[in-house]
């Protein structure tokens, strides 16, 4: 069964726009890098909008989020007025960029909220059933736990990012 290469793009671009509602951005972003990433050369946002389907403003305001990101990044043509974007291609590069984006102070406010809550939990001054108690204590306890490995693993990455790709490389060929 044979599949047509823009079939095939389609379905690239909507997994890529799964993937980046789980890590928490629109599905827009997602859609907006895919298209970007499976093209040979730059393309402006008139070319951006015919590829996903969606608004120029849309696609303007989360072009400007991933070139923040280090995702994406502007280039222009000479004797063309038009700004034309190209998708980081280094996977590295990109996934030190959406952990470095974890360190944005929104996020940082939401983890910040869990561990007072776990704080004033664990304090024992919230009173009500033993047992939702102790429920939302786990509860609360086990997103703790996830933001510190989410945590561990930024420092993870900016550590190695210290050490060079190529000696990063090969730290990773051995653990093959």
């Amino acid at each position: 069964m044979s599949t047509k290469l823009t079939q095939l793009k389609q379905e690239f671009t909507e997994g890529l726009s799964q993937i980046s509602r789980f890590w928490g951005f629109p599905k827009g972003m997602g859609a907006i890098f895919a298209v970007l990433y499976l093209s040979p050369t730059p393309l402006s946002l008139d070319e951006i909008v015919r590829e996903t389907g969606l608004t120029k403003g849309a696609i303007s305001t989360e072009v400007r989020t991933l070139a923040r990101m280090g995702l994406v990044h502007r280039s222009s043509k000479r004797a063309d007025r038009k700004d034309y974007y190209e998708a980081e291609s280094d996977f590295y590069t990109s996934i030190r960029s959406i952990l470095k984006e974890r360190q944005n102070s929104e996020f940082d406010r939401a983890v910040r909220s869990v561990g007072e809550t776990l704080e004033k939990l664990e304090s024992g001054s919230v009173t009500g059933d033993p047992e939702e108690l102790q429920f939302v204590t786990q509860r609360v306890q086990a997103l703790q736990e996830f933001f510190n490995a989410i945590d561990s693993l930024s420092r993870a990455v900016v550590k190695l990012e210290s050490l060079g790709i190529s000696n990063v490389n090969k730290i990773l060929s051995i653990l093959k």
